[in-house]
């Protein structure tokens, strides 16, 4: 049994006011080709199909377009809402759509049916479960002790009634302990949402979604597809994959990733406005198009900084600096005798406390003018 892992396609999410859906049109486009070459049983989406719970018009008619291509080739599809989603959107004309071979996860109401397919080496039982809390678990099982996000998916999977004898394959959409996060993505504070990896010891194969990067959660069983795209600058270094499964016979499974090409990449830059604006950094690198975090280091801040690099980095997302006014300690020193000061003493320890550095001999020329025009006949 051939499967390919998606997760969090996030349609219809802006990175930094940037809408993403051209790029998400194309790799979705990319990802068809992928299926088509591949030729799978099955392929899974382990939640986080938009990126909010009311998506936009556009959003919604992107996914309808990939969802639409994706019946008209012969395999199954499994669909699972996430915590970005809303559970009874992604639900809704699920028994109309399974005649088309898609599943939409249900709302969770205290019972997974699984859905069983077969092959040449028996019967695989796809149990989806949607990103539960605690609370959402508690309703059905209320004698039984559920405080903690492993208590609620245990639980779970516990009502499941698991044929041990068959291949079992849970999709779902939590944090698993020990998983390496990014900062796109959303973090329980004290990282409550931690679920231990041992609650899944009964399947064959969990298909995660949550994590943006692609990993294995102790072993090749238990995996993170990741994000088809970078979707913030701690991405930046991530290396975007579809993950293949295959299942042969019980206990035996094989995990291969494809690499994704994306029409912009995210890439980060360093040094100072001039090397960055030099004809010599800049031609002959995907830089001009890719999304783009600059960060200028040079001491004084440069006047329209971003619409001067925004000529050649068209796709500039962020700029910051890195100086010593940036890496300023922000520790408030002892004014000292504050009354006794003068105008340009007073100036100059205010703007050493901001830029962590004295005012230039030009720089105080410049204040004392301006002080003595302001108080002049004063």
């Amino acid at each position: 049994m051939k499967l390919i892992h998606l997760s969090d396609l996030h349609i219809g999410k802006r990175v930094n006011e940037y809408s993403m859906l051209e790029d998400q049109r194309y790799i979705l486009t990319q990802i068809v080709g992928i299926i088509d070459e591949a030729k799978p049983d099955a392929v899974i989406i382990a939640g986080d199909v938009y990126d909010k719970p009311v998506p936009s018009a556009e959003a919604v008619a992107l996914f309808d377009e990939f969802l639409f291509k994706l019946s008209k080739r012969n395999l199954q599809v499994f669909v699972l809402s996430g915590n970005h989603d809303s559970a009874e959107r992604i639900a809704f004309a699920s028994r109309l759509i399974e005649k088309s071979g898609i599943y939409m996860s249900p709302v969770y109401d205290g019972t997974v049916t699984p859905v069983t397919l077969s092959d040449e080496n028996g019967e695989l039982d796809v149990y989806m479960l949607p990103f539960v809390k605690p609370s959402h678990v508690r309703r059905f099982y209320e004698k039984d002790d559920i405080v903690s996000y492993t208590d609620a998916v245990r639980v779970a999977i516990n009502n499941m009634n698991i044929d041990k004898n068959h291949r079992n394959l849970l999709i779902t959409h939590q944090f698993v302990t020990g998983s390496s996060r990014c900062d796109s993505e959303e973090i329980s504070v004290g990282d409550t949402d931690n679920v231990d990896a041992a609650v899944f010891d009964d399947f064959d194969y969990v298909a995660l979604g949550h994590i943006h990067g692609p990993q294995n959660c102790g072993s090749e069983r238990i995996r993170y597809c990741g994000t088809p795209l970078k979707y913030s600058f701690s991405e930046a270094n991530h290396n975007k994959s579809v993950t293949v499964v295959e299942l042969f016979e019980k206990g035996n499974l094989k995990v291969d990733t494809i690499p994704l090409t994306p029409l912009r990449d995210m890439k980060e830059i360093k040094g100072k406005y001039d090397e960055i604006m030099n004809r010599d950094f800049y031609e002959g690198t995907t830089y001009t198009d890719d999304y783009m975090h600059i960060t200028l280091t040079d001491e004084e801040d440069i006047f329209d900084a971003l619409g001067k690099l925004r000529i050649v980095y068209k796709n500039l997302m962020k700029l910051d600096y890195d100086n010593k006014r940036t890496r300023s300690s922000t520790i408030i020193k002892d004014a000292g005798d504050v009354e006794n000061k003068s105008q340009i003493e007073l100036f100059s320890d205010f703007y050493e406390m901001q830029n962590n550095q004295p005012m230039s001999d030009e720089q105080q020329n410049f204040v004392l003018e301006l002080i003595e025009k302001i108080w002049e006949g004063q």
